[in-house]
């Protein structure tokens, strides 16, 4: 077979252009190419390492400013609620002030309703006991036909309002 005869004739000069081929292959790519894409990847791992480094310093400046920020406002807080708590104590010590001056102001006014009713109760009593004596002498007069002194009718009413 002219085929199989042939082969034998350029197989030598086909593996060498083939190996030619690859040889070439091999240095344009391996010593050209790839140093450059190796150069590519590395400088790109750098800037994601650097851009990781700048991410994890801001990320730990936050996280300072976010403790410095919860200590002021902590301290902030604790000052609004002094603050809160003196005027509190401002506003129930002017409250009991005002209370205890109501109270004695109150007190003053009752003590002189007190009195005012025992005045009047004490007036009361003696007009009563005038209007019992005047009665008690017109009383006597009709029945008895008899006339009694004022002063006598007057005694006679304090001694039965004394006992009753």
């Amino acid at each position: 077979m002219p085929q199989i005869d042939q082969i034998a004739d350029t197989l030598s000069s086909q593996v060498f252009w083939l190996l030619v081929f690859f040889g070439l292959t091999f240095f344009v790519v391996g010593l050209g190419m790839v140093p450059k894409i190796m150069g590519t990847v590395d400088l790109r791992d750098q800037q994601i390492a650097g851009d990781l480094a700048a991410a994890q310093a801001a990320r730990d400046a936050a996280d300072s400013e976010e403790a410095a920020w919860r200590t002021r406002e902590n301290a902030n807080r604790a000052a609004a609620q002094a603050l809160i708590g003196e005027a509190k104590a401002k506003a129930a010590a002017a409250s009991a002030a005002k209370l205890a001056d109501a109270q004695g102001r109150l007190d003053a006014r009752l003590a002189e309703a007190e009195t005012a009713i025992e005045a009047a109760r004490a007036s009361a009593m003696a007009e009563v006991e005038g209007v019992a004596a005047d009665a008690a002498r017109d009383i006597v007069a009709r029945v008895a036909g008899a006339e009694v002194e004022l002063a006598a009718a007057e005694a006679a009413v304090k001694e039965v309002m004394a006992h009753g």
